[in-house]
């Protein structure tokens, strides 16, 4: 009797193929990680933080650092270092997070609001509303971003929130511009013509057809933008127009630890070096998330 051929039946593979492919990319996991890292360090911060980061100790005046180990045994007292009034700087770092994190995520939020709204509309109705609003996006992307900044938080008052309010007005353009390209371009498509053909509104198809297929460059600048935003912040409390004193910042940090730049370099050197690794951690995320949605990238 002839031997009968196996039949191989292909097994389908479960789970999303998205989600596959966001972890084969590394830029994504990388960045995942320490963002993740940094918002469980700036959730449990005033449980974790070694010594009282608003206690001061003028003794312990610009303290260099100690280490974890000290003779053999586990060191909590200055383990970073002190600043000018002798205050933990590693404490003061971990509470800081909180503040360059709410910023980055509020003001990326309020821009993203104002741009998807403003963008869409442009896009979608054309003729002179299209005109106008980008005329005005024009206006604020001609003026340097750092200096509107300045001059809005001048003009509200220096604090925190107008600072996210003033980060987040600098960023309106960009984004609104990115999605009005996409909103040009879907709205000529078959599905949104077959969609108008059966009755819905004007809204619901630009909200929830045009919009929903436009969303994933729109989530790249976003998260690329929460990266500008921190530095954005880091600049403005730098120049005493972001966190007032008690709030902790690392602009703020930076800020009062230039005086003493030369004799104790270790009081900006460690506020810097938050920065930069939750500024990589944003850009490391955006940049993987634009070659996984990037189907111009993806083409070649």
């Amino acid at each position: 009797m002839a031997d009968v051929p196996a039949v191989v039946v292909p097994v389908p593979r479960r789970g999303n193929p998205m989600l596959r492919k966001l972890l084969r990319n590394k830029n994504v996991v990388a960045g995942s990680i320490i963002i993740l890292l940094l918002l469980v360090v700036a959730a449990v911060g005033p449980w974790i933080t070694p010594m009282d980061p608003y206690r001061q100790d003028i003794w312990e005046r610009y303290a260099a650092p100690r280490g974890l180990i000290v003779e053999g045994q586990l060191n909590t007292q200055f383990v970073l270092g002190a600043d000018e009034l002798g205050r933990d700087l590693l404490s003061r770092l971990i509470l800081g997070a909180r503040v360059s994190l709410m910023v980055g995520f509020v003001a990326t939020s309020i821009s993203l609001l104002f741009g998807v709204v403003l963008g869409a509309v442009s896009g979608y109705v054309g003729g002179w509303v299209d005109n106008v609003i980008m005329r005005l996006m024009d206006v604020i992307l001609a003026l340097p971003g750092i200096l509107l900044a300045i001059a809005i938080v001048a003009a509200l008052g220096p604090n925190i929130v107008n600072a996210m309010v003033a980060i987040a007005v600098v960023r309106i353009p960009q984004i609104a511009r990115v999605v009005r390209s996409d909103v040009l371009a879907i709205r000529e498509e078959e599905f949104v013509e077959a969609v108008k053909a059966l009755g819905q509104s004007h809204v619901v198809v630009l909200f929830k057809h045009i919009l929903m297929n436009a969303w994933a460059p729109t989530l790249v600048i976003a998260t690329l933008g929460m990266g500008t935003a921190i530095v954005a912040e880091a600049a403005l409390s730098f120049l005493g127009l972001g966190a007032q004193p008690p709030q902790i910042s690392w602009g703020r940090m930076l800020s009062v630890g230039r005086e003493a730049i030369r004799s104790a370099p270790h009081v900006t050197l460690y506020p810097g070096l938050a920065i930069t690794i939750v500024v990589l951690g944003f850009s490391l995320l955006g940049d993987g998330l634009r070659d996984v949605f990037d189907r111009r990238l993806q083409d070649h």
